[in-house]
């Protein structure tokens, strides 16, 4: 599904030609970058046997994640507003699928839209803490996803050095820099039963952030990020902090 941004114009000219060159900067990176996985086994199994999964990681560690996927076809939930239809316009280029809506508007649209994705063969992918945050708090959404389609959860960090952290930005957002090291690791599968009542999703959902957190710090160190930085940027947050960018 292609998005078609609001606005004059000029606006969508804009975003379109912002869109390209945000795609050319991936390629860029995920071209010179040196990748390595940790625990993958159990996630290519389901990727080579084209069983169906849901993919979740944290919105500040996203720009790398469309090159971990080796799947048969994914879609991800992205907010409509200018910034996320930039966005969209880049990962679609790349093959991932893009249906409309975010935790804070027009979920239901986003979430019928992930499902009918998942009835046509879809993995589904899901950024927990998007897009507005606290950083590094699961929302229940994934978890939501998981009741409605039996399919499992696999969490996944990722972590790059050298790398740009915006900490300026809500989401401490790590840009990795060309030839950088990156790290992958997938955690252990949330499953979540149709039946699960509110309570066994409440308790999904602290499981899937703990293995978030969890598996950001395995990346953090394979990469020499020192781990009290880790430590801050899992703690989460709400409001922008006044902090020039770093180098992770």
């Amino acid at each position: 599904m292609r998005l078609v941004p609001r606005g004059s114009r000029r606006e969508r000219a804009l975003v379109a030609v912002a869109g390209w060159l945000v795609y050319l900067v991936l390629r860029l990176i995920g071209a010179t970058t040196r990748r390595t996985y940790v625990n993958p086994d159990e996630l290519r199994s389901y990727f080579r046997e084209g069983r169906p999964v849901i993919l979740a990681f944290w919105h500040g560690r996203m720009v790398m994640m469309p090159f971990a996927y080796e799947g048969q076809g994914a879609c991800i939930m992205n907010s409509a507003h200018r910034d996320g239809a930039l966005i969209s316009r880049a990962i679609e280029r790349l093959g991932i699928e893009v249906v409309h809506g975010s935790s804070s508007r027009g979920w239901v649209g986003g979430l019928k839209g992930l499902l009918d994705a998942h009835r046509r063969g879809r993995d589904l992918v899901v950024v927990p803490d998007g897009p507005r945050g606290p950083r590094c708090r699961a929302k229940s959404g994934a978890i939501q996803l998981a009741r409605a389609t039996g399919v499992p959860v696999f969490p996944i960090a990722c972590a790059a050095r050298p790398a740009h952290v915006l900490r300026r930005s809500w989401d401490w957002l790590s840009i990795p820099i060309p030839g950088a090291r990156v790290v992958y690791v997938v955690g252990d599968p949330v499953r979540v039963a149709g039946d699960a009542t509110a309570e066994d999703v409440e308790r999904a959902r602290a499981a899937l952030e703990g293995e978030l957190n969890r598996v950001t710090a395995l990346a953090d160190a394979r990469v020499g990020v020192a781990s009290d930085a880790t430590e801050e940027y899992t703690r989460g947050g709400t409001l922008h902090r006044e902090r020039r960018e770093e180098p992770a």
